[in-house]
């Protein structure tokens, strides 16, 4: 199984973060190639499709309002990987900042271990530098 984790230093609250992040169904407001997010079942799933098009599909595993995280897995879509399983976690860093880490686990398919890290290291680097953006 293999791996990606990113973070970011946010110079605000993890409270204002989280309220732009913390809603499973958020990413076109702070991910600028999500160009929409349609929720399904209750909100426990989301219908993404990307800037150009490609559509995949998310399903809420876990979440913790109090705790400001939640965990989901990919259950179809373009990316070359399996059993996908990622976190999003903002966390205080001091009075006024956050910390923001977004990682994830997934089994590669048809692709090296290397190949998937870079892909979604890649995404997850670039997603939480948009984030930052915003603030």
């Amino acid at each position: 199984m293999a791996k990606a984790s990113a973070s970011v230093h946010i110079p605000v609250s993890a409270d204002q973060v989280w309220q732009l992040v913390g809603g499973f169904n958020s990413l076109p407001d702070w991910l600028p190639f999500i160009a929409s997010s349609v929720p399904g079942e209750g909100g426990r799933v989301r219908h993404l499709t990307t800037q150009d098009g490609t559509e995949l599909t998310e399903r809420l595993l876990s979440f913790d309002d109090q705790g400001r995280t939640y965990s989901y897995s990919i259950t179809q879509g373009p990316f070359p990987v399996k059993d996908y399983l990622a976190t999003l976690k903002v966390s205080a860093d001091g009075d006024q900042g956050a910390v923001v880490e977004w990682f994830g686990t997934f089994t590669p398919n048809g692709i090296s271990d290397e190949e998937a890290q870079v892909l979604f290291l890649g995404v997850y680097e670039g997603g939480l530098e948009a984030l930052k953006g915003n603030f």
